[in-house]
């Protein structure tokens, strides 16, 4: 099988509900479980968007929000995860340090997915966009869900794994290796994410000659 370049077309970087989190649950537990990690996953996931912004390819930052009657979490609430992320709360908002600005594009969704529920799609369809870069989290809910419905519309999705944390470690290496299984190459480093772009810009001035 034939593996596609890392960047077809117009890339756009997809940061995944990088938010300030809620407080511990009341019996002192997280409302959402989190892998064990040092942080460093956001800035990393920072230092992405600070590139973007510099070689000019479009972010857009993702927020998961419910309703404060709970009306919208559905089936959301069925397995591990306790009420979370509330409109209006602190935790909610999307994380100060990734750089997001005023002006920025912006989607608020209630469920797993970007796409779901949402304008991301006309979004995409706006900007053209054939690669979607993802970072954020959760690797094994969020971000898994918008790249497999990122594939089924036939976008080319990269996951950008030093830029990702999962529910558990667990969980967070079997979903990147699903997302691997899916499209070839699709998983990569932050490193790697740079060098293409620093390329692209590259490609892009070569060709205004």
């Amino acid at each position: 099988m034939a593996i596609e370049p890392f960047i077809v077309g117009n890339p756009v970087l997809v940061v995944v509900d990088i938010q300030n989190g809620d407080p511990p649950s009341s019996d002192g537990g997280q409302t959402i479980p989190h892998m064990e990690n040092d942080g460093s996953w956001v800035t990393k996931a920072a230092g992405l968007v600070a590139k973007c912004r510099e070689v000019k390819v479009p972010i857009v930052f993702i927020q998961e929000a419910h309703r404060r009657d709970l009306v919208d979490f559905g089936r959301e609430l069925d397995g591990q995860e306790d009420v979370h992320l509330l409109e209006g709360d602190f935790g909610t908002e999307i994380r100060s340090e990734i750089g997001m600005k005023e002006d920025d594009y912006f989607i608020r969704k209630r469920r797993y997915s970007c796409f779901f529920g949402t304008d991301f799609e006309i979004l995409m369809k706006g900007l053209k966009a054939q690669t979607l870069i993802l970072v954020g989290g959760l690797t094994d809910v969020c971000v898994h869900y918008s790249f497999v419905d990122g594939h089924q519309h036939d976008y080319f999705c990269r996951v950008v794994e030093d830029c990702v944390i999962g529910s558990s470690l667990e969980a967070h290496e079997a979903s990147l290796k699903a997302m691997e299984y899916l499209q070839t190459g699709a998983r990569c480093s932050s490193v790697k994410v740079v060098k293409e772009l620093d390329a692209l810009v590259g490609k892009s001035s070569l060709a205004s000659l």
